[in-house]
């Protein structure tokens, strides 16, 4: 939608950001009274209108009712049902929303079921029903003809020629990512849909006037079919059948309407209600084509149907986009790579650490290794790397004891955390040792002229980098002698940000199960761990004591007394973790420009009394964020992503691929050169983020 960004729409609207907002109606019909039925289509169009929906879906025939039977074969009732539609065109003129209306037509002596494309006063196409079921309580065939019977590509209809067939894609002229394709009922349910067509020809956004009668266990199925068709057609699928009203001589109606946006439901009616609805979503077309263009696999189908996807049509409208403010009402997970509903969270927490356990099983038993050296910090990091570590131990049987663990003080380190590796290390039955490393680290800062070693108290990089080089060096070095494999502990986050120390640091190890598991993941995966019982109480005291410290590097001392704490404060740096998660997903995932990362960032760090929050995160640390902190924080995310990182990338140690929001490796999703710059990234975000 990059067009759109040149009208300047406000930042805080959904169509500045590449969305759109679609609604599906239900309203109430009466059998065979076209005026009445148009009435309540009106009605409900106008409630669309008023909500600034770009696109309104009604049921299949609606404006008939769909239960007239043999009644559509009658003179008047067609006649009827054409003066309707020609008073709902009128009235459109001034909605804001393409309209999606279903209605018996009839055309070349044939009677077609039809829907009938509309917006602002004009029918921009229709669309004749591909697949007629004719089978248990459906006898279609009896009164309609299939689009494969049609002769003529264009009608006359209501005075003017218009484009016919289920070949069609309305493409708005202003919003080049907004492409419409429309099918009805059965179409969907059979092996290869008209709207698979559509999406490998462009159509983002496929609708499905329907009428459904419901049987038992069939709402699930139509949510399965809507939910695949949407996946695999990289699309957002609306749906709707029919509601109040209907006859039920022989069959019921539960006034079913869905929206799915590539395999997730956004919204649902309420099946079964008594009155009229009108439910609505904001569909991410940039997210859509941004995949769409990601994979490989979807254009090569488009290559393999070029001769019919080149014969579609494409019926072209210039889009009214709303003016103002308009509020995204779609969730944006805080936590993208964190579910929020328990039970899903559980099952990933799982997934995720089998993907470590046995990527990290199967490197030993290539290598022939039985034994594992890690650094042991009493952090987030290392910590979640031991529980790995043991739970491999258990998968192979062999004793933990092969888990040769060293916590490694140096100048700046805190009784806590040296506390809590000591408890960890003991808790988890690993063979645990202590080196302290600042006399081989004072000897190298001597080696090398450093002036603290001349007792003067500069704590600069180079102080900072020789302490984490004394740790890898001791942790590589000691792997060679017990003939271990070194696990890596540092994660996604951190690599995202370079926050390592390149080469002989924490960069680098033998192996590292932590690589693609981004710092709020691993903060629930811990959390899981205790709810789920997986040890002792006292290890989960020393779980929880380790979540509750301060995310630190430890490597420059406070300069005072105490050393209870850590000094350092890496978020305070960096930014937190929270918020820098977040933008790596979106800028890595899907490529998003950084405004937009802004925008969804703002709505779902913006107030800490909306929305979802995942379980186990305690009041004090549910926090909340203006636009200006986000912004600040994306501006250091950018530069350090962009600009100053990626040859710590380029050269990462093996590790498994864990969630499908990617990894950084050079090896999977992410290739990039090292000497990029941030400039235009950084510039998008000064011009287009207010504040």
């Amino acid at each position: 939608m990059a067009n759109n960004h040149t009208t300047r729409q406000p930042f805080f609207s959904l169509y500045s950001h590449g969305f759109i907002r679609a609604a599906v109606c239900i309203p109430a019909v009466r059998i065979a009274d076209p005026a009445y039925n148009a009435s309540r289509t009106l009605e409900l169009a106008q409630r669309a209108s008023d909500v600034h929906a770009a696109v309104a879906l009604f049921p299949e025939l609606g404006i008939a009712a769909y239960s007239n039977d043999d009644l559509f074969q009658q003179d008047a009732l067609l006649d009827a049902t054409v003066a309707a539609i020609e008073e709902l065109a009128t009235a459109s003129r001034s909605l804001t929303p393409l309209l999606i209306v279903g209605a018996p037509l009839r055309f070349e002596g044939k009677l077609f079921n039809c829907a009938i494309v509309i917006f602002q006063g004009k029918i921009l196409g229709i669309v004749p029903k591909t697949y007629l079921p004719n089978y248990r309580e459906f006898y279609e065939k009896r009164q309609f003809s299939a689009a494969r019977d049609a002769i003529s590509r264009e009608v006359a209809f209501l005075g003017v020629n218009v484009p016919f067939g289920n070949d069609i894609v309305f493409q708005a002229a202003n919003l080049p990512d907004f492409a419409l394709h429309v099918e009805i009922c059965e179409d969907v349910w059979t092996p290869i849909p008209p709207s698979a067509y559509a999406a490998l020809a462009g159509a983002t956004v496929l609708a499905n006037l329907s009428a459904s009668n419901i049987t038992i266990g069939k709402a699930d199925y139509r949510r399965d079919l809507c939910a695949a068709q949407s996946g695999k057609c990289v699309a957002a699928y609306l749906y709707s059948a029919a509601g109040p009203g209907e006859s039920t001589t022989d069959l019921a109606w539960d006034g079913h309407a869905l929206i799915y946006e590539n395999n997730e439901l956004l919204t649902e009616s309420t099946r079964f209600a008594s009155g009229e609805q009108l439910i609505s979503a904001d569909i991410d077309l940039e997210r859509l084509v941004q995949d769409r263009m990601r994979l490989t696999s979807f254009s090569d189908s488009a290559g393999d149907h070029s001769e019919r996807l080149r014969a579609m049509r494409r019926v072209a409208f210039e889009f009214a986009v709303p003016t103002g403010e308009i509020p995204l009402q779609r969730q944006i997970a805080r936590f993208p790579y964190v579910p929020d509903n328990p039970a899903t969270r559980d099952a990933r927490c799982y997934e995720a650490y089998n993907i470590q356990v046995h990527g990290l099983m199967q490197r030993l038993r290539s290598t022939g290794i039985e034994r594992i050296v890690i650094g042991v910090s009493g952090g987030l990091d290392s910590t979640h790397a031991l529980i790995v570590a043991a739970r491999t131990m258990e998968q192979l049987g062999l004793p933990r004891q092969n888990i040769l663990a060293y916590t490694m003080p140096g100048f700046a380190t805190s009784e806590r955390t040296l506390h809590n590796a000591r408890q960890l290390m003991q808790a988890l039955g690993a063979t645990a040792a202590e080196i302290d490393i600042k006399p081989s680290a004072l000897q190298m800062l001597r080696d090398i002229g450093h002036l603290f070693a001349q007792g003067e108290p500069v704590y600069d990089i180079t102080f900072e980098n020789v302490q984490a080089g004394e740790r890898t060096s001791h942790l590589f070095r000691l792997a060679n002698f017990h003939n271990a494999l070194a696990l890596g502990t540092g994660d996604l986050s951190e690599l995202a940000l370079g926050w390592a120390t390149y080469g002989v640091g924490d960069h680098m190890s033998h192996y590292n199960v932590n690589a693609s598991v981004p710092k709020t993941l691993i903060q629930h995966l811990i959390r899981w761990v205790i709810q789920s019982g997986q040890f002792d109480a006292a290890t989960n005291a020393t779980l929880q004591s380790i979540l509750n410290t301060e995310i630190s590097p430890e490597l420059v001392p406070s300069g005072g007394d105490d050393h209870s704490e850590p000094a350092q404060s890496s978020e305070a740096k960096i930014g937190p973790y929270e918020l820098q998660d977040f933008n790596t997903y979106y800028i890595t995932r899907y490529g998003f420009r950084p405004s937009k990362v802004a925008y969804l960032s703002y709505h779902a760090w913006g107030d800490r009394t909306q929305g979802h929050w995942p379980e186990g995160i305690p009041l004090e640390k549910r926090n909340e964020y203006d636009l200006a902190t986000i912004k600040r924080w994306l501006e250091v995310f950018l530069y350090r992503f962009f600009q100053i990182s990626q040859f710590k990338r380029s050269a990462l140690p093996n590790g498994p691929k864990v969630g499908s929001g990617g990894s950084l490796s050079p090896r999977g999703d992410w290739r990039a050169p090292s000497d990029s710059t941030a400039a235009v990234w950084l510039e998008e975000l000064r011009r287009n983020v207010p504040g």
